[in-house]
């Protein structure tokens, strides 16, 4: 990265050994976390995608590099693929280590936009963050606008994921703004809060994704390390992710209705990590 008879001889050996250690210590000393994330529009994906990190940086999946998402238990450990998404409540240290040992990456998924009533933390959330049903069952949308709530039940959650090796975050519902929640939520307040969360997972030296919210990519390509997109073919907007494979971030996508004939020709040319997968994120998966 960083060369003159006798007494000249002497000043030259000590010149030149000052300048080894020096350029020794250039070299090897670890690069700022922020300024060099993998996958950066710097660094251009290999044809054959790879899970590992550069040595210093904070590992995050590239463009095109295939994945798997399954949220039930127990986890099929035999999809030969670099990345794994899971959930980080339901599985083990030792679960996230054996994926490593067949070296996987490794996403930890835990909401931030919700409170479920079946995970260990629900009495954290006091009842006047709680909204409505957010659709799923025993699920209520949060008040985002309460950092001064959430924040420690998000970071305790990204504390956990980092317990147990995960390798990134995927925080799930990011969009409340765009959602009935029950609560008068802004776009600026989702600015705030998605920004918030990434911080907190970044603190922890863990890769963040934005999960959804097409409609603030443009804001946050720049705060977050990769995205996580349900449907983006079937409600036609799968464009407004274009940002994050200009950047060099990788964009993994699913489609739970339409045909891998119906999207998977466009998720190729746009460098999509992309795959048909049902509603209920088994192991099964379609890849395209």
């Amino acid at each position: 990265m960083t060369r003159w008879r006798r007494g000249a001889v002497v000043v030259a050996a000590v010149l030149a050994t000052l300048a080894a250690l020096v350029t020794g210590w250039l070299v090897s000393r670890p690069q700022p976390e922020d300024s060099a994330v993998t996958g950066s529009s710097s660094r251009s994906p290999s044809p054959t995608p790879s899970a590992k990190a550069e040595p210093g940086r904070r590992w995050a999946p590239v463009p095109g590099q295939p994945w798997q998402w399954q949220l039930t238990t127990p986890v099929d450990l035999s999809v030969d693929v670099p990345v794994y998404d899971i959930d980080g409540f339901d599985n083990s240290a030792a679960v996230v280590r054996a994926l490593h040992e067949r070296g996987r990456k490794v996403i930890c998924y835990v909401e931030v936009g919700a409170a479920e009533d079946f995970r260990p933390d629900y009495r954290s959330f006091p009842k006047d963050v709680l909204g409505r049903p957010n659709g799923w069952d025993g699920e209520r949308w949060v008040d985002i606008r309460r950092l001064d709530v959430l924040g420690p039940i998000i970071a305790k959650r990204f504390d956990m994921c980092k317990a147990k090796g995960f390798d990134a975050i995927e925080p799930d519902l990011m969009d409340n703004f765009s959602n009935d929640t029950g609560f008068p939520i802004t776009a600026a307040h989702q600015l705030t809060f998605n920004r918030f969360v990434a911080r907190l997972a970044h603190e922890r030296r863990l890769a963040v994704a934005l999960k959804n919210d097409p409609a603030q990519v443009e804001q946050l390509v720049g705060d977050v390390d990769f995205a996580v997109v349900e449907e983006c073919a079937k409600f036609r907007e799968c464009d407004r992710y274009l940002p994050f494979i200009r950047a060099g971030k990788a964009v993994l996508h699913v489609e739970y209705d339409l045909e891998r004939s119906a999207f998977c020709g466009n998720a190729r040319a746009q460098r999509f990590s992309s795959m048909r997968k049902s509603l209920d994120l088994t192991a099964a998966r379609q890849p395209c």
